[in-house]
């Protein structure tokens, strides 16, 4: 079967997201950051529901509780879906109230993990060094991994979960840490890929069930499959959009890949050239099937 990338949700974003796929409902959760939604697509109906929120909002995970939480502004938060309202949880101690959270994701033991980003100048042209990693564990504590970030994004762990991969895309580059699934805790930092002259800025990644790492890149209007062992490029999927943000694996049996995009920052004659700019695709026959993800304990 050929690889196939077609237009999946049509209502654009600004800046769509941290996608997710909800195997229960058939719907695939994003959020569109400098919009402040976050939205529901149900692949059935091609409906879509959208809720508000107060801040910029960098991503979104399921609750074991009900309801998603959320990372947005310099706090996370929890989103009652059906009274569509945000509740705080928590604030961490950010420097700088100019701040704000990106890409985020649920670790196996149902901890949620997201980084922060200094103040964006001009679109992708950012305060550099602002950033930090952090982790809400389900008590609703937080602990900050390390920080010195440009501008953190995406994030997953190996299907055995012994290792943790991380993107700081202006260091453009993707890297892995040693993971303990007991405490939460990362070491042992290394480099796994470094971007090519060409590929655009790291941004969201995924990882498949073979362990393989699928990073979208902005401004490169691809996702490209890497092999985190040997650090080689194994193939390229290609978009008909310059600005893909993340991805992840969804449909029945997790092998479509939606790929999310964005528009913001583009001019008129861009947009005329790419007119599904911040739309999301959906990427079939790749041959690999995802891991379903997972929900915050808290």
């Amino acid at each position: 079967m050929a690889v196939r990338v077609q237009c999946a949700v049509r209502e654009r974003c600004e800046v769509g997201e941290s996608p997710v796929w909800e195997q229960q409902d058939g719907t695939l959760l994003y959020v569109d950051i400098t919009g402040q939604r976050v939205s529901r697509w149900n692949a059935a109906t091609n409906q879509i529901q959208s809720v508000t929120t107060e801040y910029y909002v960098g991503c979104v995970a399921p609750r074991n509780s009900g309801g998603y939480v959320i990372a947005e502004g310099i706090r996370f938060a929890a989103l009652d879906w059906e009274l569509q309202t945000t509740t705080p949880i928590t604030q961490p101690a950010e420097e700088k109230s100019t701040n704000r959270f990106n890409d985020g994701k649920v670790d196996p033991a149902g901890r949620f993990f997201a980084g922060t980003m200094g103040l964006e100048v001009r679109p992708a042209e950012l305060e550099l060094k602002q950033g930090s990693l952090y982790t809400l564990f389900p008590d609703h504590s937080v602990i900050r991994h390390f920080g010195q970030v440009d501008l953190s994004n995406g994030l997953d762990w190996s299907p055995d979960y012994r290792i943790f991969y991380y993107i700081d895309s202006l260091a453009y580059t993707v890297d892995a840490f040693d993971y303990d699934l007991e405490t939460g805790k990362i070491c042992n930092r290394r480099l796994v890929y470094r971007m090519q002259e060409g590929e655009g800025i790291p941004d969201g990644m995924c990882v498949d069930r073979e362990g393989k790492l699928y990073v979208a890149c902005y401004n490169g209007g691809r996702v490209l499959c890497i092999d985190p062992h040997t650090g080689t490029r194994l193939h390229t999927v290609k978009l008909p959009v310059e600005k893909t943000t993340s991805c992840c694996f969804g449909g029945q049996d997790f092998s479509e890949l939606y790929v999310t995009s964005a528009y913001k920052g583009m001019d008129q004659d861009a947009l005329l050239r790419q007119p599904e700019a911040g739309c999301i695709f959906k990427v079939t026959g790749l041959g690999v099937k995802g891991i379903p993800p997972n929900s915050f304990a808290g």
